[in-house]
């Protein structure tokens, strides 16, 4: 008998908000009440976060980081920059993003789940060891990876195809061979990080592959990326578990950024990666949501991606966006990338 796929969520994050900020809890709930409606939640196993504790979350941050949150947190909330706030139950709802993706480890490592989708906010990726930023208090991706390894894995693949480049996982991970690091994002643009020629360090080198994508670029320039360089690359690396950082912000309708990839192309690229996974580790995939700030958007990606883990064809968005007449040329971008990664 084949294993449901997970469904993990973690109520209250509606007690972490900021009045006017883009990172908001309607984001969830657009994409939590689309999976109610079209019946997706029903058919998938429901399992709850937990918080993750010191210790989890020390294996990649500095808990001097953690008690600065909960400094701010304890005072009543405030910034601690100019885009990432704390409100009084922000860090316990951030721990339960992050324990809601060591559920889904364990769920999927255990064989409780052939596959999760973590719906929690806030997002993860930018969050360094020491550092929150970009809207990241704890690196929820980067926690689970580490949860993983700590778990026997010998190989962990993180595909990352947020629109901002995951500047935090890629540092936690960047000395250690034991973790593939993939990402698609715009550039220029925030945190101003993932060149080409980042591709890790020591005997982590040529695990760290980043694909920079100009402003313009949509769904033909973002599959390129996918099947000439990411794909390849998990083939040989031969990862154990492939934990995705599912940013939507690439998208068309994003206010935010500037690519242009519609709802197809992130299905076809989704697609592509979980069809991967199934034949290199039988499928054990773990999705986490990061970016993203069309309601619409999130709604129709996340059905498309959880239809895709169930096994079946994504739902066409019924609302789709013209793709752009004309996009940026990558070729020689995407070259250097593959002689980076030595494919």
């Amino acid at each position: 008998m084949v294993a449901p796929v997970a469904l993990v969520t973690a109520p209250g994050s509606e007690a972490h908000a900021a009045e006017g900020h883009p990172e908001r809890p309607d984001r969830l709930t657009a994409i939590l009440e689309h999976l109610e409606r079209t019946g997706l939640a029903a058919r998938m196993h429901a399992l709850d976060a937990r918080l993750a504790g010191d210790e989890e979350i020390a294996r990649v941050h500095r808990l001097p980081l953690v008690r600065l949150e909960e400094q701010v947190a304890k005072a009543g909330g405030g910034w601690l920059d100019a885009d990432t706030y704390v409100t009084p139950r922000s860090v316990q709802i951030a721990r339960q993003a992050a324990g809601a993706n060591l559920v889904a480890v364990e769920a999927v490592l255990g064989g409780e789940a052939s596959s999760a989708f973590v719906a929690v906010r806030p997002p993860g990726h930018h969050a360094t060891d020491q550092r929150a930023m970009g809207f990241c208090l704890l690196n929820n991706v980067a926690i689970a990876a580490a949860h993983a390894l700590e778990a026997g894995l010998e190989r962990v693949a993180i595909v990352d195809w947020d629109v901002h480049h995951g500047n935090g996982t890629q540092a936690i991970f960047d000395d250690d061979p034991r973790v593939l690091y993939f990402s698609t994002h715009a550039a220029p643009f925030y945190p101003g990080t993932g060149a080409v020629a980042e591709s890790g360090r020591g005997e982590a080198a040529a695990t760290k592959l980043n694909a920079p994508l100009p402003a313009g670029t949509g769904d033909a320039g973002f599959l390129a990326a996918y099947e000439q360089v990411c794909i390849p690359a998990l083939e040989r690396f031969r990862p154990d578990l492939v934990l995705v950082s599912s940013g939507w912000d690439a998208h068309a309708r994003d206010p935010l950024a500037p690519l242009l990839v519609s709802t197809e192309g992130y299905h076809r690229v989704a697609g592509l990666v979980i069809e991967a996974a199934r034949a290199l580790c039988d499928g054990r995939v773990v999705v986490n949501l990061e970016g993203g700030y069309d309601t619409h958007a999130l709604a129709w990606c996340a059905s498309g991606l959880c239809e895709q883990l169930l096994g079946e064809a994504p739902t066409s968005d019924p609302d789709p966006v013209a793709p752009p007449e004309r996009e940026p040329d990558i070729e020689a971008m995407l070259a250097a990338l593959r002689r980076e990664a030595g494919l």
